[in-house]
Formats: C-alpha cells, structure tokens, sequence
C-alpha cells in the first residue's frame, strides 16, 4: 500500500472514532479510533501506560506523547501525522504497516523492535536507540537521524533515501540490502556513522559517500594516509 499523505487517504478513515479518554490501558484494544489534539486536553499525553496494548487501524495526529510505556505493544495499520513521541518506552514492540510522516521521536526506546513495512517521512529521530531492533522493508525519507543506535540490530530491505545521520552507530549489526545513497553522511569531524563500519557490509552507498567515509574506514582499519 502507498504510504498515505493525509488522513483521508486512510482506507479506513471514514470509520475511525474520536479517542475520549486521557489514559490507556495495558493490554488494551484499540481498533479504528483516532487519537487527536481535541481527543484529550492539550494535544499531550503525558505517562500513558499501555504495555502491551494492541493498536488496529488506527490514527495518531498532532498530539504528543510525552514519557509513557508502551512496550510489547503491536501496531498495524497505523498511521502518524506531526506526532512528537518524547521518551516513549516502544521496547520489544511489534510495527506492522505502520506510517510516520512529520513525526518528532526524542530519546525514545526501541530496542528489540520488530518493524516491517514501516515508513518515516521527514520526521526527527534524535538518540533514538534502535539496539537489537529487526527492520524489514523500512524506510527512512528525507528525516534527520541524530544519535542513532542500530547497534546489534538486524536490518533487511532498509533506505535511507534523502536523510541526514550524524553520530550513528551500526556495531554488530547485521545489514542485508540496505541502501544509504542519497543520504547525507556528515564529515571527518561530525561523522554520520560513528562507529560498527565493519557491520556496513551489506549496504549500498554512492560514490560521494565512498569519499566521506574513506578516511573514517581508513582509521578503522588502521590505515596511515600520507
């Protein structure tokens, strides 16, 4: 399925309700219902608790969630519109056909996540900790990774079309038909892949990142340049 640009292109827009609580639940289901900035007072949800809760076809925009913990829970067919997620706990979560457009992720928790066919559209990812994560088919368009944590995790089918990474780090991760060519890499002195380049086999990239990266793979391997 295309990833949708507006709430109305969901296929199941015309059926979602408005969410009238300011609370969730753990292990609650949610099904078809929209959680908006008129669903709770102030657009902001602050602590929610809903470990483990279960989340079909639904829509999440222009609200904030601010701390809260959501682990193991499952996501599908979701979709998250100007969405700012603020030290959310998503560990050990699963994502399936899950959609983020102009979405804000901050210091949030990821860690064992389970993504696939998932989409980033110009969102903000800042030390967002993505250890021991499986992503397949998931891509990342034209957003800003500062500080990311891929460390240990399993990508498979991942792009990185259009972004922008500074401070990444991919030790022991595992790369399968990554593609990063067309993202900004950063410089020898703000580089966009800290560290784990002997974890980058498995990845595409251009010929422009060949020469930002050449002289931090040459430090890696100890190479002297004269």
């Amino acid at each position: 399925m295309r990833a949708p640009r507006a709430l109305e292109e969901l296929p199941f827009a015309s059926e979602l309700e408005p969410y009238d609580d300011d609370f969730l639940e753990d292990a609650g289901d949610y099904d078809r219902v929209r959680f908006g900035a008129d669903t709770f007072p102030g657009g902001t949800l602050e602590g929610a608790t809903g470990r483990g809760a279960r989340f079909i076809e639904v829509a999440f925009t222009d609200v904030t969630l601010d701390g809260g913990h959501l682990r193991r829970a499952r996501l599908s067919d979701v979709w998250f519109s100007r969405v700012r997620l603020v030290g959310t706990d998503l560990a050990e979560s699963s994502l399936t056909d899950v959609w983020l457009q102009d979405c804000v992720l901050a210091g949030s928790q990821s860690f064992g996540l389970q993504a696939r066919r998932v989409t980033f559209t110009g969102c903000k990812l800042d030390s967002v900790n993505f250890r021991d994560a499986t992503l397949a088919d998931v891509t990342f368009t034209d957003c800003v990774l500062r500080e990311a944590d891929f460390g240990g995790a399993r990508l498979n089918r991942v792009s990185f079309s259009g972004c922008q990474l500074t401070g990444a780090e991919f030790n022991g991760a595992a790369c399968k038909d990554v593609d990063l060519r067309g993202a900004a890499l950063g410089d020898a002195e703000t580089p966009g892949i800290r560290s784990g380049y002997d974890s980058l086999r498995g990845c595409r990239i251009d010929h422009l990142q060949l020469m930002t990266l050449a002289p931090l793979l040459a430090h890696h391997l100890g190479l002297r340049v004269d």
